[in-house]
């Protein structure tokens, strides 16, 4: 019989010969089986809670391959489980378990039931690490009574390199499936930028044209860019375009939307965390910044971004570092960060709501998109791509057409929403009046009903000008709603019930709203007029 030292030796060259973990079980199956009867060996995985035992790989005298099955253990199996981990912890039990009358093992049985396999002696090698049982190398053979103290022995020398291979096998596994994940994610990021910034920027040559002209000197360095202007002028296609003109266009393309992310969570998502980090953090997570490595982050809203994750942006810019929650490692990360924003931020400054050092910082090459309301002459362009656009959303036989006055419509309101506005506008009408001719009657009424296209009417109001622009206005609606809320709480803004409560916003980014309206805080709000 082959002695212990050779069996060890010729073991470990045969599971190390192959990264595919069922290749090389079946490499070990096959020496195996020339000294012990063995139909099958498992390498099996413990879950941390031992609710179940996943078969990681297989192998037998045809095949080795993995299989990742997974068996659910019923609560007094993990007890058994349990008990077989405090024995050997303890020093009081064999360093291999052999149990010959599976009839007489329940454990046993419901194992080989769910494996398919037939009744069968089982010879099992725990591997316990850190005082845990994180799985098993398991072989069966057919029958009672098949496996002795001598196949035992040899068993019990391939404690560390089976450990070894399952944790190697583990790892490359998560790498691959790491690996792959990120290459998904980066095809679709640049699916949705390709797709955002594939068709040309309507206004190039005559709104946007000193825009342009911006984007394309800044994308040619790696200088800091924030981008400013109103809500749905487009913040996020000019930084798109900066970056498909710049030396990173080859890389990911990584928008953040800073309001969009509650503040116990930005961390999280910006800079990533360690396994256990914070209860949940039952993995290791990559951030938004190591996502962007090689390419470009827009970090849109930024004037949403709370104080204590400005400082920590502010290490990024300095340093090109950053640190996973829960980490100490500083892991560099090369990276073009624009930020983008619809507030005044040298207001917030002075108000002490952002970082004098971080916009400096940001604020290297400042580019403001104007307002729709500036660039009318743009308007023209814009409907006919949308209504192209909007033609094949909607799956339309042909595009519709403009009624005579709808350009004149379209011209003399404000669009207070922009482009974004504008956008849902013209669909709203293609939706409405597939077939046309498209009016705009009813821009600034809550419904934006055409009241001008009613059946047999054959007229059309002109829209509101002057004196009735003032009730268009954004800024004043938004001073309205705020008003009927602090008239329900009485001026409360803070706590349960309050103002911040109902309108589901941060107390301070309420204080902040109303004070650039010129709504006082507290109870003394009935005493000014919304800002018109």
């Amino acid at each position: 019989m082959v002695g212990e030292n050779a069996f060890f030796r010729e073991a470990t060259l045969r599971i190390c010969s192959s990264l595919d973990i069922g290749e090389a079980l079946h490499a070990c199956h096959a020496y195996f089986a020339r000294h012990m009867p063995i139909d099958q060996i498992f390498l099996e995985r413990h879950s941390e809670d031992l609710e179940g035992i996943e078969i990681v790989a297989e192998a037998s005298a045809t095949t080795g391959l993995k299989t990742g099955l997974r068996i659910p253990l019923p609560a007094s199996f993990r007890e058994t489980l349990r008990e077989i981990e405090r024995q050997h912890l303890a020093g009081a039990a064999p360093p291999v378990v052999i149990l010959n009358r599976p009839s007489q093992d329940p454990l046993s049985l419901h194992v080989l039931q769910a494996i398919g396999a037939p009744l069968s002696s089982y010879m099992g090698l725990p591997l316990i690490v850190g005082g845990r049982l994180v799985g098993a190398l398991g072989a069966i053979a057919e029958g009672e009574d098949r496996f002795d103290d001598s196949h035992a022995r040899l068993f019990a020398t391939l404690k560390e390199p089976f450990f070894v291979a399952m944790s190697n096998a583990l790892q490359h596994e998560q790498a691959i499936s790491l690996k792959n994940r990120l290459a998904e994610e980066n095809q679709e990021l640049h699916r949705a930028l390709r797709q955002s910034v594939g068709e040309q920027i309507v206004g190039a040559d005559f709104g946007l044209r000193e825009v342009i002209r911006q984007v394309r000197q800044v994308a040619a360095t790696e200088t800091p860019v924030l981008i400013t202007g109103e809500t749905g002028v487009g913040k996020d296609l000019i930084a798109s375009a900066i970056h498909l003109a710049s030396r990173r266009s080859g890389g990911p393309f990584v928008p953040v939307n800073c309001g969009a992310i509650p503040a116990a969570l930005l961390d999280s998502e910006l800079f990533g965390h360690e396994k256990g980090a914070f209860t949940g953090a039952l993995a290791r997570r990559l951030g938004r910044f190591e996502r962007a490595h090689k390419g470009t982050i827009l970090l849109d809203e930024i004037g949403e971004m709370p104080l204590e994750a400005q400082v920590r942006l502010l290490r990024v810019l300095q340093n090109r570092e950053i640190e996973r929650v829960g980490g100490t490692e500083r892991i560099p990360v090369d990276i073009r960060i624009i930020a983008a924003t619809n507030r005044d931020l040298p207001r917030m400054v002075a108000e002490g709501g952002f970082r004098e050092d971080l916009l400096f910082r940001l604020a290297v090459v400042p580019i403001a998109v104007p307002p729709l309301r500036d660039r009318a002459g743009d308007l023209p362009a814009l409907v006919r791509f949308f209504i192209k656009r909007k033609t094949g959303e909607l799956k339309l036989a042909q595009m519709p057409t403009l009624a005579e006055e709808a350009i004149g419509q379209l011209m003399a309101y404000d669009w207070p929403g922009n482009v974004r506005e504008l956008e849902n506008v013209i669909e709203r009408a293609m939706i409405l009046n597939p077939d046309g001719p498209l009016r705009f009657s009813g821009l600034g009424s809550p419904t934006g009903a055409d009241t001008g296209a009613s059946a047999g009417s054959g007229t059309a109001r002109t829209p509101r000008h002057d004196a009735d622009r003032r009730d268009m206005n954004l800024d004043r609606a938004v001073a309205d709603h705020l008003r009927r809320v602090l008239a329900m709480t009485e001026g409360k803004l803070h706590g349960p019930g309050g103002a911040a409560e109902r309108l589901g916003v941060n107390p301070n980014t309420l204080r902040y709203r109303l004070s650039k309206l010129g709504i006082p805080a507290g109870r003394d709000w009935r005493k000014a007029d919304a800002r018109s």
